[in-house]
């Protein structure tokens, strides 16, 4: 078994949580179909999220001459298949160019310094692409309702945690990417929560009213939760290191007990619905 299919094997196994020289990344799986061949290949790939739905991925090859054979097909064949954590969805790749390319492969060398010496490497300017879903609304996940959620609750857990780490290691400011990860992260919480807000919770109520006061606790938790993010966004403005890592740490605690208390609640509420 080779490298790349033992990455695959374990992404898919646990959720897009791996080891080895991936452990504590950003990792995605990219499914291309081959230029020549047509055959439909999967590459695990790091990626920075770009906003409005974007992730972009880099054809470094690790730092080889020629651009990989992934880039290759998605330029002849630009639909693909992305697999992030417990989700799937079909998306477009677009060959960023000009200034737009550039000023995203600044975003990446800045905080990641080794995307810089591979481009140096390799003696080829690296090709940076975006990932468009096709489709507006959530990606294809856990078919039943509760598992779906404890998966999305999932992932922005690992993505604060991805998050805190990044604010660390981060120096003496806040660099361009960082700012983008944080306010990513900050538009899908508040997403979240609106269509919870919305849809999810007035179908439990109907269905289970005796979980009323337990879902206007959880209403009241949203508010407090938007208020973080926009303390967040806030001291992401100042660019300072210090004070955006104790926000981080502010809204991990209150999230990570508003999600513990929506899973012990409303897990069972939505297995009882047989949805």
């Amino acid at each position: 078994m080779d490298f790349n299919t033992q990455v695959i094997e374990e992404f898919r196994a646990n959720g897009g949580r791996v080891g080895g020289p991936f452990e504590g990344g950003r990792l995605l799986l990219l499914t291309t179909t081959g230029a020549r061949t047509g055959a439909r290949r999967t590459t695990p790939l790091g990626y920075l999220p770009d906003g409005d739905g974007r992730v972009l991925v880099i054809a470094s090859a690790g730092g080889a001459p020629k651009d990989p054979a992934w880039f290759r097909n998605l330029v002849a064949n630009p639909r693909v298949t992305v697999e992030s954590g417990g989700f799937t969805y079909e998306a477009d790749a677009v060959v960023l160019a000009g200034g737009e390319r550039d000023a995203a492969f600044a975003r990446a060398a800045e905080a990641d310094p080794g995307w810089a010496e591979y481009e140096v490497g390799s003696g080829r300017t690296l090709p940076v692409v975006a990932l468009v879903p096709v489709l507006a609304g959530p990606p294809g996940g856990p078919e039943s309702p509760s598992a779906m959620l404890v998966a999305v609750h999932e992932a922005f857990r690992r993505e604060l945690r991805l998050i805190r780490g990044e604010v660390e290691a981060s120096g003496a400011g806040v660099g361009a990417q960082l700012r983008i990860n944080c306010l990513t992260l900050c538009q899908g919480l508040g997403n979240h929560h609106m269509g919870e807000d919305q849809q999810m919770f007035p179908l439990v109520e109907r269905r289970h009213p005796e979980l009323a006061p337990v879902l206007a606790r959880l209403r009241d938790e949203h508010e407090t939760v938007k208020r973080l993010l926009d303390e967040l966004r806030r001291v992401l403005g100042t660019g300072d290191p210090a004070s955006l890592l104790a926000e981080v740490d502010r809204l991990t605690g209150a999230l990570e007990a508003h999600l513990d208390l929506e899973e012990e609640r409303l897990v069972p509420a939505l297995d009882a619905l047989g949805l």
